[in-house]
């Protein structure tokens, strides 16, 4: 990599690259606290529903009061500071800012701001997967045609995740699974925002010294954000999602070869080519002994007899037949990396993960038994989890993608651990965002025969 010597070249010969970042809380914090030492790396603007928050973030980082006093983005640009403001359209309007990292993590809101950053002619660094799994195709195609780059966030799962399947493909290996580690068992599946915190194993006191959200925690905890994370990461890949959603086999270092190649060799998955969760505890709550909780991983297969001995000889982790290995990364710290997105996108004009195809999706899945009028309280919440499943199934089901489930009416009861249907719910705000959706289906949403 040379992004580091390609940015202090870039500063020198015509100034910093100019950033922009929407959504102060966790992930835009993390930015934040590593973009004030990065020379060259100018965060003209951070935009907020709240200006104090995002304040009191940028103090909690560090983030030198007199850099977060400019009035007005122009005034920012001149001084080199930061302007601090709840105006996304005064952000989109500066003409030298060159790229936006969305961070809100709210999908509908994330799908209209990576609409605006394309039309002002920005990149965009998508760290709200929620938006990109919702409509990334369609968003990714548009910001192509104007020659800008749509990106997965680095530092999170999926990017990294991509980062491991393309190295496979480069390598000439043969890509039998991709996924993550995380810490799940069955029962965490009925979590809601008041049991959270005892699933992940903090008190109280430490909730409350952090800028921790109930509700985002629990998405974790209910394995909503592995479904929305995977589905992004087939879309990206060109893997799929099992046909009956994510399976969450117990596996740590020394098993993923073993784990995560096709039944018929003995492994966990139906077949090669799927995207999965490697859990970090047994079904009965045991820890799995050198678990990949924080990482992602790959497993591939040698393609013949001297590729499979060099597997050996140079101490890769394999199944028992020697055929299947895998290759990891232990840890993601999110934004702390995320400038590396930035920086890929406006030196080299390349996304570090993008969304290509409609492969999978993330969709609505009843928590409980639920009854008609209720209220739908989208990611993490009390109604509904997300199950990745592959976007035809999606599609003939005329599912519900969890994007959509937030704030809307229930027309008829929906049982307990079915999909919720577009058929089932009063959608009558964010037509505009059901318009995208329902483009990106039509577009991208053909079947390969239809296709041809």
């Amino acid at each position: 990599m040379n992004l580091a010597s390609k940015l202090l070249e870039r500063a020198s010969a015509s100034g910093p690259v100019r950033v922009g970042i929407i959504g102060a809380g966790k992930f835009g914090s993390m930015v934040l606290s590593q973009a004030q030492k990065i020379e060259g790396f100018h965060v003209v603007g951070v935009v907020d529903l709240s200006v104090a928050k995002a304040r009191e973030s940028m103090q909690r980082v560090g983030w030198p009061k007199e850099r977060c006093s400019a009035a007005s983005m122009g005034e920012a640009i001149r001084k080199g500071t930061t302007c601090v403001t709840d105006d996304v359209a005064a952000l989109m309007g500066c003409e030298e800012v060159e790229c936006i990292i969305e961070a809100t993590g709210h999908p509908i809101a994330g799908v209209r701001h990576a609409m605006a950053a394309i039309d002002h002619g920005k990149h965009i660094v998508m760290v709200n997967v929620e938006a990109d799994v919702l409509c990334g195709p369609l968003l990714a195609e548009r910001a192509r045609a104007r020659g800008l780059v749509y990106s997965m966030a680095y530092g999170d799962q999926p990017a990294l995740i991509c980062e491991l399947v393309d190295w496979v493909h480069a390598c000439g290996f043969e890509l039998t699974s991709a996924g993550k580690g995380m810490n799940f068992e069955p029962r965490y599946r009925y979590s809601t925002p008041d049991t959270v915190w005892s699933f992940f194993g903090w008190t109280e006191e430490e909730v409350a010294k952090g800028d921790f959200n109930p509700k985002m925690y629990n998405s974790f905890t209910d394995g909503t954000k592995a479904a929305i994370e995977m589905a992004a990461v087939a879309n990206g890949t060109g893997l799929d999602c099992p046909d009956d959603g994510l399976a969450f086999p117990p596996a740590g270092l020394h098993d993923l070869a073993r784990v995560f190649r096709p039944a018929s060799d003995g492994g966990r998955l139906a077949r090669s080519g799927l995207v999965d969760i490697a859990a970090s505890q047994e079904p009965d709550g045991r820890e799995v002994v050198n678990n990949i909780r924080y990482g992602v991983f790959v497993t591939f297969k040698a393609h013949n007899e001297y590729s499979r001995a060099c597997f050996k000889q140079y101490g890769l982790l394999t199944d028992p037949s020697g055929w299947y290995a895998s290759m990891w990364r232990p840890f993601h710290i999110i934004g702390l990396e995320t400038s590396v997105s930035v920086l890929s996108a406006v030196l080299r004009g390349e996304a570090t993960g993008t969304s290509k195809e409609f492969r999978g999706d993330a969709v609505a899945t009843a928590k409980r038994d639920l009854k008609a009028g209720e209220m739908l309280d989208g990611e993490g919440g009390y109604a509904v989890w997300a199950n990745a499943i592959p976007a035809q199934r999606s599609l003939a089901a005329s599912a519900l993608p969890i994007g959509l489930a937030h704030n809307v009416r229930l027309k008829r009861p929906v049982a307990q651990d079915t999909i919720v249907s577009f058929d089932d719910v009063e959608l009558v705000n964010d037509l505009d965002v059901v318009d995208l959706r329902r483009t990106m289906e039509r577009q991208f949403g053909k079947t390969k025969s239809e296709a041809a």
